[in-house]
């Protein structure tokens, strides 16, 4: 039986800029024939994988890296080990597993690797030291595919074989693609939908000017006047986890998987994301975080929201929504569900159901009943 852990929550956010479209303005989009204010599942999924690492809730070992830089990481890691001048070896075994360096010591595109994997390639090109000097001071290569060519079968076998995830958690969870190597394509254990407004939202303007310090009378103050757009809003987050796939991802390792799900737990809540933060300082954790375990199917539940919530004189928009996100699951459940769904639940607002699932404490007590409530789910 299938198994989704499912995160909604409700986050007020105070005048902000969190996610910026082309022009500077803040992302939104049409939902329920209404302006939505939306933040990018992209730029929530940076900020959760970048929380997790802050609080090193993910043994090292297990974290990914996402970069360009992958040259320079495994220098590093090799002087470590007593190599000096690793940048021709380093760019001989990435070719054996299909990757190029370009001249600027950067890899064609942005990888998204495991710390294993790179710490895989450094041993690797430790051990194979002198097959690689022989290659990498043979004649100039001028391609990829003749830069592969040249590297030995053995040592390509190794290289290429050093690109499955090596278990790092980020990556089972939030998977990943490289379009001329589908052979090392991880398909993601978790999903992220974009957050959006539960309620219909205008854009705002900030006129402002910048005023020289040491402007004497009759000189120009202001020396630059500028605009920036930003709105208010209460938005409907969402997410769900595979903890199977999560599993498998990471090889059968239950014991990771569940650590990744408790990490994430955490960061999902924790995480906001860093646009123009030092204009706004919008740091508003959620005021509601809702968690089910389901096993018919995932429900995202921003219909709830497809008739936009309206402000009332004597209720929050963030109680509002709890309302209206929990009769929506009521609805929804009873329709789709399997009578089997577990909630727990941490509510600022008062406005959830007292009778529908754990109401708890605090955000690590949240974490714990995560872990504990999959762990018996999957015979952990």
């Amino acid at each position: 039986m299938s198994l989704f852990v499912e995160f909604h929550l409700i986050q007020n956010f105070a005048p902000s800029n969190l996610n910026r479209d082309d022009t500077g303005a803040p992302k939104d989009a049409i939902f329920g024939g209404y302006r939505r204010a939306r933040v990018s599942s992209q730029c929530f999924k940076r900020a959760i994988r970048l929380k997790a690492a802050e609080m090193a809730s993910i043994p090292n070992e297990f974290q990914g890296v996402r970069t360009k830089k992958l040259k320079q990481l495994l220098e590093t890691r090799l002087r470590y080990l007593g190599h000096e001048d690793a940048g021709s070896r380093i760019e001989e075994a990435l070719a054996g597993a299909g990757l190029k360096v370009k001249d600027d010591g950067k890899t064609e595109y942005l990888l998204f690797l495991g710390r294993g994997e790179i710490e895989g390639f450094a041993q690797l090109i430790h051990k194979h030291w002198d097959v690689l000097s022989s290659v990498a001071n043979s004649e100039n290569k001028k391609s990829k595919k003749e830069a592969k060519a040249s590297v030995p079968d053995e040592l390509k076998k190794e290289a290429k074989a050093l690109l499955d995830g090596r278990k790092a958690v980020d990556v089972a969870l939030f998977g990943r693609m490289l379009a001329d190597m589908p052979g090392v394509n991880q398909d993601a254990a978790c999903q992220v939908a974009h957050a959006i407004s539960t309620h219909k939202v205008e854009r705002e303007f900030d006129y402002f000017t910048a005023i020289d310090d040491k402007a004497v009378l009759g000189e120009p103050q202001v020396e630059m006047i500028a605009h920036v757009e930003f709105n208010s809003a209460t938005f409907y987050r969402y997410s769900v986890i595979d903890a199977d796939k999560l599993v498998k991802n990471l090889r059968g390792d239950k014991e990771l998987a569940l650590t990744g799900i408790g990490a994430f737990s955490q960061a999902m809540a924790r995480a906001i994301p860093t646009g123009k933060q030092n204009t706004f300082a919008a740091h508003n954790p959620p005021s509601f975080v809702g968690v089910v375990l389901r096993h018919a199917s995932p429900f995202n539940l921003a219909n709830a929201f497809e008739k936009p919530v309206w402000p009332k004189a004597d209720k929050e928009l963030t109680a509002l929504s709890v309302e209206r996100l929990a009769e929506h699951d009521i609805k929804v459940a009873g329709f789709y569900g399997d009578g089997k769904d577990i909630w727990a639940y941490l509510d600022m607002t008062g406005a959830w159901p007292g009778d529908k699932g754990a109401a708890l404490t605090n955000l690590e007590a949240l974490a714990q009943w995560v872990q504990d409530n999959v762990r018996a789910e999957l015979g952990a």
